[in-house]
């Protein structure tokens, strides 16, 4: 997929699972990307896709002052499990000019002294995922899901089998569950912003947005 806008420059810390996944995918999408890892073996392993690379230790203040921090539009720390060193490195970089920083943690109290100290978004990549398995496991018919609210979700799930060979104005979907349907998918083939006179056919899934309960409330209902 790849997004018409300005690329943006990003300095990424910590070559980890997450940091080599998020330095991939943003270079694939056309951004300017750096990384920086203390250990040459996990800066080595994208130095392929990723020409700006520097091995050094970000919590020595020296090292952080040679990156030119100000420079990037984003700057991310994914330090491992290392909350230390991820409060040391956030503090440095807000220190030398680091205009939006973004700090991986996995706890809540964590990011709590993480923004306090100047990280400017903190993320929890683990949580978030260990959230949608559980849904997923608690209900099969979801695929994947992004909470908006606490009460309004997007979800996108298989439709109910009465829809086959029915139009959405037939269903009626928007006056009887109180959803909107963003798009529908069939295998790799998307279709967004589907008219009223779509047909649903078989084995599609269709990205809805709206108050959880109304969604519940569609995918336990397979009759009329």
């Amino acid at each position: 997929m790849k997004f018409k806008q300005r690329a943006k420059s990003v300095l990424i810390i910590g070559m980890g699972r997450f940091g080599r996944h998020l330095a991939t995918k943003l270079v694939e999408l056309d951004n300017e990307v750096m990384i920086v890892d203390k250990q040459e073996i996990m800066v080595r392993e994208l130095a392929e896709i990723i020409e700006d690379v520097f091995i050094g230790d970000c919590t020595n203040e020296n090292v952080v002052k040679s990156l030119g921090v100000r420079n990037f539009d984003i700057c991310f720390v994914t330090i491992g499990d290392n909350f230390e060193s991820s409060l040391i490195i956030t503090t440095l970089l807000k220190k030398f000019g680091a205009s939006h920083v973004i700090t991986k943690t996995s706890r809540e109290i964590q990011s709590d002294i993480l923004k306090r100290i100047g990280a400017d978004e903190v993320i929890y990549p683990e949580r978030v995922l260990a959230e949608k398995m559980a849904v997923r496991i608690t209900k099969p018919n979801i695929v994947d899901y992004i909470e908006l609210t606490p009460e309004y979700v997007i979800f996108e799930i298989g439709i109910p089998a009465y829809w086959v060979g029915r139009t959405i104005a037939d269903i009626d979907v928007r006056r009887k569950y109180q959803i909107s349907i963003l798009c529908i998918k069939r295998h790799e083939v998307v279709n967004p912003l589907p008219m009223a006179d779509y047909e649903f056919q078989g084995g599609e899934q269709i990205v809805v947005s709206g108050r959880i309960s109304d969604i519940e409330r569609l995918m336990n209902t397979d009759t009329r």
